[in-house]
């Protein structure tokens, strides 16, 4: 309908109009006024118009400077886990660490509440260059046994040697119900067999991940997928009495993991918003910045190095790190060889992953280290271990033409996979360098993308530290520097300076809502293991071998006149490393006319006595090598008085 806009407008343009109020035409020309409208009056603004319009409503307010101050209080609280603890409880958590800190390895922590415990992890780890004799390297275990009638379980977190590797040891004195997920579970039991002690596996608990488990009677532990460089690794949030604690183990967050798990982020940030007493946080790639590269990018490395390849690929890594193997499996199956894989260690993770299911690959495409030399070099991948330049290792046997069926050609490529441990730079130099002599290429280094970490670098710890959002933290896993930016880096994401403790060894943390501070210490160390016998080295018998290795030996064979103090005859007298071959006459000399001097000023009544005779020889020789030839070597005499 037209609305008439002036009442007084009275002539119509248009030849029809229909009028639809009475429904009639009207020809062209004719006037007609509308009917008469009473309008109704505007209503007018009242004086205050703030009286009547609304001001807030669900989840909004009109003061817009009071709104930015409503959403800084809730970032504010958001952020501050304070409120969300239980501070009226008078529950404590202890928290011990018995092995990880100061070093690389041998990770095994102690968690306490008034009257249970439990074990995280029982590492092992490697010795150093002085430690003759030595395999490896196990945690003290003293406060184990001193607390063992509160421990309630040992909680497993990932099947990494520095994490599981001391077990057999530890149940050979004690044993304990072992929480963990399939594959720890079953590489701990390969280790119960070779030490035969398969009845233990009896004590297996294979977990649920994202279920909380309750275990004893004051702990409730949740196990939460982590990425790292081994399969089914896990973060655990421990459930007591004084509060949520947060241990991530070793990880990293890899959004595109080979296996498609990536890191459950969304059960870690629930934890986050519950709100989490004290987190402990693998601090190995503390100084490292951005986020640790994920696994899949050396997938396409290995693909150009095959399609290079003239001859044999023979690749090497840690034999842990199943998703690597499975990488460079996958790469000779598309590029049609067949895959021997050599090294105890290698077969034998691969064999589990394969048997629990977490890989799965065509038996029928794996060949015996004998049956190589029926193919064509082309047509073979081989996997072996010797990535760290181990010389009992399978490649290097096969580098120095030791290995009973594998020696290194020329056209070989071999794929290092895998970067030096500190402390074993010089070894894997060492096998590259026998490696390049027999004619083989080697990439290693030149290949940036041939190894990626399996430890989280700065941004992926500040994302943890972000989702947990803890009141107390304790950076763990690293030597001291790394713990320490790590610290750092826990402060800078909103974690109070003061709420930061860098740990060592030993040292017992108490943790409640209200406060953190250091409790005791209690006895740690390490522990020598030669794994040949699978039998503890005493310290003793270390220092010693140290002495000889650094020091020499020296041994002296006399025999002694009690009447008048002299020589029955000449003393014989051998060194070893203190002096050349060309000095030992002069040498052996030297220490008989010390030992008539010795004998002539001795106290009366020592000769009686062979023990105190023999230590006061020692004294007097180990002086004249320390005067004379700045050593100090184990001195071994033998006396016979007559």
């Amino acid at each position: 309908m037209e609305e008439i806009k002036n009442e007084e407008q009275a002539v119509v343009t248009s030849p029809i109009i229909i009028d639809e109020n009475n429904s009639q035409n009207i020809e062209a020309g004719e006037t007609k006024k509308p009917p008469f409208k009473k309008r109704k009056p505007k209503p007018k603004a009242p004086k205050d118009s703030q009286a009547i319009q609304q001001t807030k409503g669900d989840g909004w307010i009109t003061d817009l400077k009071k709104a930015y101050l409503v959403n800084e209080k809730i970032h504010r609280d958001r952020l501050n886990p304070h409120y969300k603890l239980n501070l009226n409880t008078t529950a404590k958590l202890k928290i011990t660490p018995l092995g990880g800190l100061g070093e690389i390895g041998g990770n095994m922590m102690v968690i306490e509440t008034e009257n249970e415990a439990i074990i995280v992890d029982v590492g092992m780890s490697f010795p150093d260059e002085n430690m003759h004799g030595v395999d490896i390297l196990i945690p003290d275990f003293t406060y184990i046994r001193e607390i063992k009638d509160k421990v309630v379980a040992i909680i497993i977190t990932h099947g990494h040697e520095d994490h599981i590797g001391a077990m057999p040891y530890l149940f050979k004195e004690m044993q304990f119900p072992i929480y963990g997920t399939s594959l720890p579970l079953e590489m701990i039991g390969s280790k119960f067999d070779e030490h035969k002690m398969r009845e233990h596996r009896s004590l297996f608990r294979a977990i649920q991940k994202r279920t909380p488990i309750k275990i004893g009677n004051e702990f409730e532990v949740e196990w939460m997928h982590v990425t790292h460089s081994i399969i089914d690794s896990s973060c655990i949030a421990v459930k007591t009495a004084a509060g949520t604690m947060i241990h991530t183990g070793d990880f990293k967050i890899d959004h595109t993991p080979i296996d498609g798990f990536p890191t459950d982020l969304h059960r870690i940030a629930h934890y986050g918003e519950e709100g989490v007493l004290v987190l402990t946080s693998d601090s190995t790639n503390s100084h490292s910045p951005g986020f640790t590269r994920t696994e899949k990018t050396v997938g396409p490395t290995f693909d150009r190095i095959f399609q290079n390849a003239k001859g044999r690929v023979i690749m090497s890594t840690f034999s842990s790190n199943i998703h690597r193997v499975a990488q460079a499996i996958e790469k000779a199956l598309f590029h049609n060889r067949k895959v021997c894989v050599i090294g105890r260690s290698m077969e034998k993770n691969l064999e589990l992953a394969m048997n629990l299911g977490y890989i799965k690959f065509p038996k029928d495409q794996f060949i015996e280290a004998h049956e190589v030399n029926k193919y064509n070099d082309k047509e073979v991948l081989i996997v072996t271990t010797g990535s760290q330049g181990e010389s009992m290792s399978a490649l290097y046997r096969m580098a120095i033409h030791e290995h009973r069926h594998i020696k290194i050609k020329p056209e070989d490529q071999i794929i290092l996979s895998a970067k030096a441990i500190p402390g074993n730079e010089g070894s894997v130099s060492e096998i590259i360098n026998h490696l390049l002599k027999a004619g083989a290429k080697v990439a290693y280094q030149d290949y940036p993308d041939i190894h990626v970490s399996g430890h989280a670098a700065q941004e992926e710890q500040k994302l943890m530290l972000r989702l947990v959002k803890p009141k107390f933290f304790l950076p763990v896993h690293g030597e001291y520097n790394h713990a320490l930016k790590h610290g750092q880096t826990g402060i800078d994401c909103g974690v109070l300076e003061r709420n930061v403790y860098i740990m060592s060894d030993g040292e017992q943390i108490e943790v409640t809502p209200k406060y953190l501070k250091k409790v005791k210490t209690v006895k740690t160390g390490k522990v020598y293991i030669d794994n040949q016998l699978n039998f503890k080295i005493s310290d003793d018998i270390i220092l010693d071998r140290q002495t000889m290795a650094n020091e020499g030996v020296v041994m002296i064979v006399a025999q002694i006149n009690e009447s008048d103090r002299t020589l029955a005859q000449k003393p014989r007298v051998t060194s070893f490393g203190l002096v050349s071959d060309k000095q030992d006459k002069f040498f052996s000399k030297e220490i008989e006319d010390l030992l008539t001097t010795f004998l002539e000023n001795i106290k009366p009544g020592i000769l009686q006595n062979n023990r105190v005779l023999e230590d006061e020889l020692r004294k007097v020789v180990r002086k004249h090598c320390t005067r004379k030839y700045k050593k100090y070597p184990m001195i071994v005499p033998t006396i016979f008085v007559q």
